[in-house]
């Protein structure tokens, strides 16, 4: 069945995966974005007589409420996205990560799906042996983490609402992210051949951007089933330390070095193992494994070099 599904943030490193995908599934797609970054992430999609963009800020009612009325589903994308740029810009962080998804779903009505990232970075340290089910309690502990569990507890009060818990995405993307971790500490092996680490031993949950766009896709399609409900979305064999997440690098770098120094601190301070047994539950498995998206990477960043004031 086909649906008219609005995107907001839909050129961003989740969104420009993610709309393709949508396209190719039949589904009539509308994006709204800022285009904060110039990027042409969507330039592959333009030829597609089912796809739409408008260019926008998600807080501008104006612009957002009539696209609302047209959509069947809305996934909510736009976002400053961690707690780093959350820290550098908190007023812009409050008011499109929250506060425009407040006014969102307060213009929608009750048979409207909403599907919508939150975190699990919400989990802080999780239970005594650091062990996180969709029932444990939250410790959100930066502004990013802190307004995404609002958003949540509102968007759960939604008649036809999933929220998906994301754990820490990696892998290539049209908008590509290069500081998120398996992104950034796969891009110092192949350029640097080297990383120093902080907290080696904090553990953490990992899921390839493509098996995002694909758990958007099973919801659509199970969205019966999975209507009301939050998920962990995760890789189930991918709980693994930082130090942990080296060694799977090194094994295809064979002179990465990796060392660690007291030099910093997660500002979630995300140290937890992650079931993603309730998702897995639906009929949903992640097809990307960590290795394989570390050997994409590899080949990316063969491409890909920060070089804009150096000569090599």
């Amino acid at each position: 069945m086909s649906y008219r599904i609005l995107v907001t943030g839909g050129a961003g490193y989740l969104g420009s995966t993610l709309v393709p995908e949508l396209l190719a599934a039949g589904h009539q797609v509308t994006v709204l974005d800022n285009f904060m970054y110039k990027q042409a992430s969507l330039n592959h999609v333009c030829h597609h007589p089912k796809f739409s963009v408008v260019k926008g800020d998600v807080r501008n009612e104006g612009i957002l409420l009539p696209l609302l009325r047209q959509a069947d589903i809305v996934i909510p994308l736009a976002a400053l996205v961690g707690a780093p740029l959350c820290k550098q810009d908190p007023v812009g962080a409050t008011t499109i990560n929250r506060d425009a998804i407040l006014c969102m779903l307060k213009h929608l009505s009750p048979q409207q799906l909403v599907l919508m990232p939150t975190t699990n970075s919400a989990y802080g340290s999780g239970d005594e042996n650091n062990f996180c089910t969709e029932e444990s309690p939250l410790n959100p502990i930066s502004q990013y983490a802190i307004e995404k569990v609002e958003v949540e507890q509102h968007l759960m009060q939604h008649p036809a609402a999933v929220s998906f818990r994301l754990a820490t995405v990696f892998g290539m993307s049209p908008r590509m992210r290069i500081d998120l971790l398996v992104n950034d500490f796969t891009y110092r092996a192949v350029h640097d051949r080297f990383v120093v680490l902080f907290e080696s031993h904090f553990k953490r949950n990992y899921i390839h951007v493509r098996d995002i766009a694909r758990v958007f896709l099973h919801a659509i399609e199970n969205s019966k089933q999975m209507t009301g409900q939050i998920y962990n979305v995760g890789l189930s064999d991918a709980n693994v330390s930082k130090w942990e997440l080296c060694e799977h690098i090194k094994k295809q770098i064979t002179d990465f070095t990796f060392i660690e120094a007291p030099v910093g601190k997660d500002p979630d301070q995300r140290n937890y193992i992650v079931s993603n047994a309730k998702l897995e539950a639906t009929g949903f498995m992640p097809a990307v494994s960590l290795d394989a998206g570390i050997a994409e990477l590899i080949k990316g960043y063969t491409m890909l070099k920060n070089s804009l004031y150096g000569n090599v």
